[in-house]
Parts: C-alpha cells; structure tokens; sequence
C-alpha cells in the first residue's frame, strides 16, 4: 500500500513562523505517529546501539519519553534499521532524542529557529558550532516526523527551509554585530542588526519557495545597497561585503567536528563567472535590464529575500518585477527553458523513463519536469496576471486551475505525483544524508526506499513509482516535446540553395499553390534573412521549424495564393519576428487563426504585423469562452494597470489592453464566436470601460499638479458611434466633455492654480493625448469633439449651465439630431444624471414639424452633394445607405419623443423598433428599415475589420469574399450587390415619404 501522507497537501509559508501540514494536532511527536515503516536489515544493530543510549540516560527521559508512547521506540528502530545516517545520530545524544520524542514538532523546530537568531555567540567557532547542532537535531525531527507520518510532505520541506532561513539569519546576524565592533559598519541597531543594514541575502530555488528537500543544497544570491548600508562614505564597500559574504558561506558549509550547516552555492547571481559573490544593487539592476536571460528570469520566480536586510530585499525584487514578469506572453522565453531542460537531459543521461538508477528530480517524468511545466506557465502569462506570480509549485498548479491554464485532472496528477516523489527524494537522501536524487540500482536498496515510504513490497513501490513517472512525462510532453518535422507528411519540401526543387514544387501544386514558383521564391527569402523580421538566426530556426504547417494552414483557406500573398506582406513589414514565431510555433490552433487571418481580413493581418503583440489575447484560455462583460473588462484592464508606476505607463499599458481587445473583437467575428450585428456594442462596452479609466487617470494626473477646483464634477458624453453602440473596428470616438464647479470657484487649489475653464480645458487636452496620441505601443482611438456646442468654435470643454443653455436656445436641428445618440459614458460627482436629465428634457421639447423635416432634407441633400457615392458598397453616404436610416430615425425622435418618450434610444435599430411599436412608424416601412440597417450594420462590421479603405469586390481576397456574402445572407457577392441596389432604393423611397425628397442643390 501507499503512504497516506502525500495526500491532500498544503503548500505555502504561513506567517506564524510554525510548519503546516497533517499533523497540527497538539502533543508530543511519539504520541502522534500515524504509521510505523517496516524494520530493516540494520534492526538488530538498532536494537543495540538503542540500549547503550537508555545505558548512558542517565536521567531516564528517553525511557520515560519511550515508555509514555511505545510507537515512538518502533518509529526510531525502524527509521534507524534502514539509514545509517540516522542511526549514528538518534543515539549519539540521549537527552536529545528524549527531546524529540516527547515535544512537538513545530514547537522543537520553532525553539530551534528563535535559538538561532536570539543567540549572541562570543565567536566565529561559536555560530558555526550553533548552525550545526541546530541542523543536527532539526533533521532527526524532521526525519522522524516525516517517516512516522506526522507530518506531510509540505510540512517537511516547510520546516526545512525555516532551518535554513534561521542558520542564515543566524550567520548574517553575527557578522553584522562583528562588522559593527570593528568600526567598519555603524549599524542602526545592533540589537536588530539586519534591520537598515543593506546587506540582502535573496534565497533561491527550493529554499526561496519553502521546498527544500532532506539534504539540501542551499541557493543564495547576496547583494548589498551602497546608498543603503552604514559603511563609511569613504569605505570600499565591495570589498566589506564580499569579505562578509565569504564568512558567511564558511559559517554555513565548511565541516567542523560538528558536521555541515548547509552546502551553499552562489552562482545564480549575475554573470557567475564575471562577477564577485556580492553584487551591487545597481550593477545587478543594470545586468538585469539589459543582458538578463531567460533563465534567470525562471529562477527569479521563486526568489525570496531569507536573511540580512528584508525590507531592501523586496524592493529590489520589486525593481526587477519588469524583467521577470513581461507585459506579453512570452513564448520566446519558453524555447530559451527547454532549451535547458534538453542539456540537463544530455548531460545527465536523462533517457526514457526507468526505477532502478532512475533521477526522481532530473529524470523523465521526474521533479524537475513538474517544475518546469509551472514556471513554464508562470513565464508565459504571469505578466498578465500577478495570481501566477506565487513561489509554491502546488499553490501555482492549483492557480493555473483557477485561471483557465491547466486542466483540474492535470493539476490533481501533477500534484500528487509532485508530493509522492518528493516523499521519495527524502528518504533517499535520508539514508546517507547524501545529495542525491538517484534511486538505488540494486533491488534491496529500492526494497529500503520502499519500506521507508511505507510500502513494503518492493514490486508495487516499483509499479508505483513508474507510474507517476510516466504521469509526468506524458504531461510534460504535451507541453513541450512535440517535435516538428520539416516536412511530416505533406510530401517533400526543400528551399535550399538559389534553384526549386521540383519535388518541392510538385508538393505546393499538391496542396493548392497555383504559383508554388513564387511561394518558394519567397521561402528562400525568408531563410536569407532578407526581411527585418528574419535577419537574427533564432528567428530563422523557428520559422523553418513551423513553415510546413504554415504552409499547409494557408494552403486550407479558400485562396492558399492570396492567403500566402498576404503572410509575405505582413512578414516584410514585420520589425521583428522570434516572439510572433514563438507563439506560433507554441500553438498550433494559432497556426489556423493565422491562416484565416491572412486569408480573408487583410486589415486583421496588417494590426498583427505593426503589433505582433495582440495575439497574446487570442491566446489566453477563455478566448472562446463567453465575451467578457464591463465587470469582468474592468477588472481585467485594472490588473493590466496595477502595476503602472507612471502616467505613461499607464498610457502604454491601455494602448496595449485596448489593442488586444480590440483586435480580439475582431478575430471573434472572424472566427464566428460573436455575429458582427453584436460587434457593434461589445466594440462600445471596450471603449466605455478604457474611457472611464484614462478620465480618472488623466483627472488624477491634472490634480498632482494644479488641484482641484471646488466642486469640480465632469461629465464625458458619447455621440455617433460610440453613442449608439454601433461602433466597428475602424471608428472615431466623438465625445463630448461638460463640467460644474462652486459658484464662487475661481480657481484651482494646487501648488499651480488654473481658472476653472482653463483648468477643464487642460483636462479635455489631456484626455484627447492620453486616447490618441501615439506612444510607443502606438494609439488608441481617433478622437473627435467637433460635436460639442458651437463645434470647433467653442471652448474644448462645456459648463453644464451653458451647454443647457445652448440645446434650449441656440442649437440647431443637426446638433439636436446628433443629441439624440448622447450616452453618458463616465461622470463625477452625480454630474452625469444632470447632464442625462437635460438631454431627456431637450429631446422631449415639441418641435415645428415642417421646419425640422425642411432643416434635415436640407442637410441630407447637402451631404449628398459634397461626399455623394453611387457606389452600393459605400453603405453610409450611398441613397438610401445608414445616413437616410440614421437621419430618419433622428427626425422620428425630434417630432414624436413629447407625446411618445419610449422612442428614445441612441441605438438607431431600437429607435426604428420602438418607433414602429408607438405606432410612428408604420409597419410598411419598418419592414423595409429595420433589415437595411441590420444588414448594411453586419456588413459594415466585416467590411471594417476586413480592408483599409473602400471596399472593391474585384480586388478583394477570396476567403473574404466569403465572410462578406456569409455576412449578408446571400449565396454571392453579385447576389449581395444586386440585393444591396434593392434594398437602398427601398431605404429611398421610405425617406422621402416619411421626411421629403431630397432635391441636388446648385451649385
């Protein structure tokens, strides 16, 4: 049977300073032994040497502490019957195993922790004599609380790491009071000498997450903080903390008669074989920003300031936080930890899954594999979201869950294999206090491991542990290990040298190239490095590895030429291409969306190749989930903001929040997972969300340095598009900015004061720059405020008296047609429901009917003259396009919203609905306006996201064709055009019956 202690773990450090885990129960240790292991061949030699320990007791606690509990004496000859190791020292020291036997576990390791850092040894023999002692009787508790199922595995490698931390501390605390005495440190407080000090201690690894296992190696990064630490201006600081760091490694390793503290290893810091054993702050923040590897970021997951200055320590860790946690997803990065992963396979003999000789940590399906599938992940979407930032391997798996990355079954697999090897890495090093990982070759030294772990037949413990191995390697190759063949099964394909190779070119033919001469033409160009994107030999690699399947993914659109065509083009225009390469090579789904990308929406590609970046968003797990909501857009663009430390960082970080969700809109409507009717207001929910945010930001950023106005409020109003909710992946945002302030207001109170139209001015200009003004991650939204009173003649910003004003007396027709689609879309200070309440109350104003249909035939005809089409495709200005729609369910609202107020609505389909229902409309002609703006909406969303520009049926891709005719219901595009003439006609005629003829002006 298999131990009962790998189950349901708890990982993590809890803040009492105590380990968790199965067995937090009150009592001494003997008392609460869950399982006793099977005796081993060494039992008899136990037995005797146990004897001669109750002999030398001459206090009698160790035959009381036996009598008290008598597993306890069962536990100490099995765990010593099997490990030599144990043996030597259960009973080297009565008192102490009597100790063991009859406290607490967490309170031994706990009293042992405070000892260590309480204490104030006379000298460096003292310390070192401390650290080893402690180290001695804390791996007897441990050994015996582990073996006797006391605790579990995440209490063991819990109490394990606070050892180490206390014998660090332990170190760290008595050079500091030694520096101190020398006079070549002033520390702040030598009774708290750490505090204030400057000197970091980072832990890495297995020791930075709470994890380290039974004979444990030690990982540490020590740094120092010149600004920071109490050394004279005129010292040689490197020098001093070097010096320090050196006799700290002493303390911790150098054997004594006392045995070892922990073997210590400093070469995860900076450029190893570069750099002193302390660094710099500043020396490592510029490695880090500017020659950091991948791997170092890995290794930064876990990093954990254990000793020395702790407050200093997370700063620093706080400063780098960019380096390790990127603001994309980050599959370049990933190849880098592979790329790691296959050395350590080649250079340890990794081979195929095996038990005897088997590596539980380096080998197939081993520790470092669960590991690595984590951090992997954590790389790749712990920019994005900080709940993937955690130390703890099983507290990550259980996050990758709760995100969407990892499926619950996989996680529950990994986990329970992750604690059942690591029981195993214990009692393997258990036996010889050895660091090794390896299991025995022999079967009686597998039979040892296995009674150990509390299966006493040998064969299952085998059977068992070929099992996880293999649990592991097979979610570990789903994750990594799938190789890509260079031509796999689509038939030759070879784009060597300056010739084709005719069975490369027979293959292309056979997948639907009409022109394979050109696509190898332009293969081989890629593989010259004759674009930007392809100059650098890691990009060249990977897109060798995944042109077959990209290939092949453009060869299934309806046009693989075309499709083809368009890649080359987004290819040539591409700065750089090892990330967008990465993720492609990553995710083969992404191989096909790129594919239909290419093939049917040339606007689509042309986004991706300016900012290969918003794929990312394809990528997350929820993608084809449902559409997120406000709510859930807003807690999302709040975790992506969170972390900004500056007004334009936060500019930046929008740019890049809006450009994925846009873009992810997009490829929604591509792919079928949202109709493009809906686009339109999930378009308009994005732009809401981003708007509130960048007018708080900007308002806050104004405040820093003019104030605030006494009672200052604004009110951000939506028109057009926006407005109505019927927005496409190419509008402007046209808005509108009404503010209110105290009557007696004359300025600002900041250090800076402004008057109150200036100060709301200045606010305007600073939205307007912070939503279109191009940053490096580019810009956001055209923005337009011509529509506010009196246009661009009037003031940038409105007080809310005079724009009431304004609408009563003094606007004209259009201006209320265009109030007509006001939304208020972020306000302060209750501002909005005043501005909401005057909109309600002008557009409920009765109205001269033949001077309101006369003002807008005269202004349709007018557009007509100046921007006229007669095109069918231009669906807004064409006769009978959404202009005649737009501007007749306006009128509808200005002449019947006094005795019919539910007509009102700023989405033009509503108010033709309403309109229709109120009985204002007649059923006739609402069964000709209704389907003309669903369909010129649907197609003027496809349109949009598809091309740049007009649209030309002739000169269009093939796959998009096929979105635009799916798109208006019809079996063709000649179909569609002939149905579009129709339907325009139609639109025509129901216009100037219900508003006028529309008559050309002269001249």
């Amino acid at each position: 049977m298999e131990p009962t202690s790998t189950e349901a773990p708890t990982a993590g450090a809890p803040s009492n300073g105590v380990p968790t885990g199965a067995g937090q129960a009150a009592g001494g240790l003997a008392s609460r032994i869950a399982r006793v292991p099977d005796a081993g061949p060494d039992l008899a030699l136990a037995r005797s040497d146990l004897a001669d320990a109750l002999k030398a007791d001459e206090s009698g606690r160790l035959a009381a502490a036996i009598a008290a509990a008598p597993t306890g004496e069962a536990l100490v000859l099995a765990a010593a019957s099997d490990s030599p190791y144990l043996r030597e020292h259960l009973f080297r020291r009565p008192e102490r195993l009597a100790r063991i036997l009859a406290d607490a576990p967490e309170a031994r390791i706990a009293a042992l922790v405070a000892e260590l850092i309480a204490a104030r040894p006379a000298d460096e023999a003292a310390v070192m004599r401390a650290v080893r002692q402690a180290k001695q009787e804390a791996a007897l508790v441990i050994a015996l609380a582990d073996l006797g199922g006391v605790w579990d595995v995440p209490a063991v490698t819990d109490a394990l790491t606070r050892l180490a931390d206390g014998c660090v501390r332990a170190g760290v605390r008595f050079i500091l009071r030694a520096t101190h005495a020398a006079g070549r440190m002033a520390l702040k407080d030598p009774e708290d000498p750490e505090a204030g000090c400057g000197w970091i201690v980072l832990a890495m690894g297995k020791h930075g997450a709470f994890e380290l296992n039974y004979s444990s190696d030690i990982d540490l990064i020590v740094f120092y903080d010149r600004d920071i630490a109490p050394v004279p201006a005129e010292a040689d600081a490197a020098t001093l903390f070097v010096r320090m760091t050196r006799q700290l490694v002493k303390i911790l390793q150098e054997r004594t008669a006392d045995g070892y503290g922990f073997r210590t290893d400093l070469r995860l810091r900076p450029d190893p074989g570069a750099t002193a054993i302390a660094v710099s702050v500043l020396a490592a923040l510029q490695y880090y920003g500017s020659m950091g590897q991948n791997w170092e970021r890995a290794a930064m997951i876990k990093a954990r300031p254990c000793a020395g200055d702790i407050a200093a320590g997370e700063g620093f860790l706080k400063e780098i936080r960019p380096f390790v946690w990127r603001k994309y997803l980050d599959y370049a990065a990933i190849r880098d930890i592979h790329s790691i992963k296959r050395q350590i396979h080649a250079h340890k003999g990794h081979g195929k899954v095996a038990v005897y000789g088997h590596n539980v940590k380096l080998g197939r399906g081993g520790i470092r594999e669960i590991e690595f599938f984590v951090q992997t992940q954590q790389l790749i979407a712990g920019g994005r979201n900080p709940d993937l930032r955690g130390r703890g391997t099983i507290a990550m798996l259980d996050a990758l869950v709760a995100h969407g990355w990892l499926d619950a079954a996989a996680r529950d697999d990994l986990a329970e294999a992750y604690l059942f090897l690591r029981a195993v890495e214990h009692r393997i090093q258990m036996v010889a206090d050895e660091q090794t990982h390896t299991l025995p070759e022999t079967p009686d030294g597998l039979a040892r491991i296995g009674r150990m772990m509390g299966i006493g037949d040998a064969e299952a413990f085998a059977a068992a542990l070929e099992r996880r191995f293999h649990t592991v390697s097979g979610h570990y190759a789903g994750l990594f290990e799938e190789e890509v063949s260079l031509a796999g099964s689509l038939g030759n394909l070879s784009f060597t040298g300056d010739e084709d190779d005719p069975d490369t070119l027979a293959t292309l033919a056979g997948l639907g190239y009409q022109r394979p001469d050109v696509v190898t033409r332009a293969v081989r160009a890629w593989h010259f490095g004759r674009y930007a994107a392809t100059r650098s030999t890691r990009a060249r690699e990977i897109l060798t590895e995944i042109t077959p399947a990209l290939l092949a993914a453009l060869a299934e659109t309806d046009a693989a030429d075309a499709a083809f065509t368009a890649f080359d083009t987004f290819l040539k225009n591409m700065p750089a291409g090892v990330q967008l390469f990465s993720l492609i090579a990553e995710n083969k789904a992404l191989l096909t969306l790129v594919a239909t990308i290419m093939g049917t929406a040339p606007r689509l590609a042309g986004i991706v190749g300016r900012r290969p970046h918003v794929m990312d968003a394809v990528l997350e797990p929820a993608f084809f989930g449902t559409v997120p909501d406000a709510e859930e857009l807003d807690r999302r663009l709040d975790l992506s903001l969170g972390e900004s430390r500056a007004y334009e960082e936060v500019l930046d970080r929008a740019r890049i929040f809006g450009q994925e969700q846009m873009f992810l809109i997009g490829v929604r409507v591509l792919s079928g997972t949202i109709s493009a009717r809906r686009a339109g207001a999930v378009y308009a929910r994005l732009a809401d969300v981003i708007l509130a945010r960048l007018l708080a930001a900007t308002l806050h950023e104004l405040e820093k340095a003019h104030g605030r106005v006494p009672g200052g409020r604004v009110a951000l109003i939506a028109m057009g598009k926006l407005g109505g909710r019927e927005m496409t992946a190419a509008s402007d945002l046209d808005l509108i900015l009404l503010y209110d302030h105290d009557p007696d207001a004359t300025a600002s109170d900041g250090a800076r004061p402004l008057a109150p139209s200036q100060y709301f001015a200045r606010a305007t200009q600073r939205l307007v720059t912070a939503l279109a003004a191009p940053t490096a991650e580019g810009k956001l939204y055209e923005v337009d405020f011509r529509l506010r009173p009196s246009g661009n003649a009037g003031p940038l910003a409105t007080r809310v008296d005079a724009f009431a004003r304004y609408q009563r007396a003094d606007a004209w027709t259009w201006e209320h047609m265009a109030l007509t689609r006001a939304r208020v879309v972020a306000a302060t200070g209750g501002l909005g429901g005043d501005v909401e309440a005057i909109i309600a109350e002008t557009l409920a104003r009765p109205r001269d009917p033949d001077a309101i249909l006369a003002d807008v035939t005269d202004m349709r005809a007018r557009i007509e003259q100046e921007k006229g089409s007669a095109d069918p495709w231009d669906m807004k200005v064409v006769p009978g396009g959404l202009i005649d729609i737009e501007f007749l369910a306006q009128t509808l609202q200005l002449l019947h919203a006094s005795a019919h107020p539910r007509i009102v609505s700023t989405n033009t389909e509503a108010t033709l609905v309403l309109a229709e229902r109120a009985g204002v409309l007649s059923r006739a002609d609402g069964e000709v306006l209704i389907p003309a703006i669903r369909l010129y909406n649907d197609l003027t969303q496809v349109l949009r996201l598809g091309i740049a520009g007009r649209f030309k049926p002739t000169e269009a891709p093939k796959g998009f064709l096929a979105l635009v005719t799916q798109a208006g219901g019809m079996p063709s595009v000649e179909t569609l055009e002939a149905h579009l003439r129709q339907t325009q006609a139609a639109v025509r005629a129901v216009f100037e019956r219900v508003v006028g003829p529309v008559e050309r002006r002269k001249g």
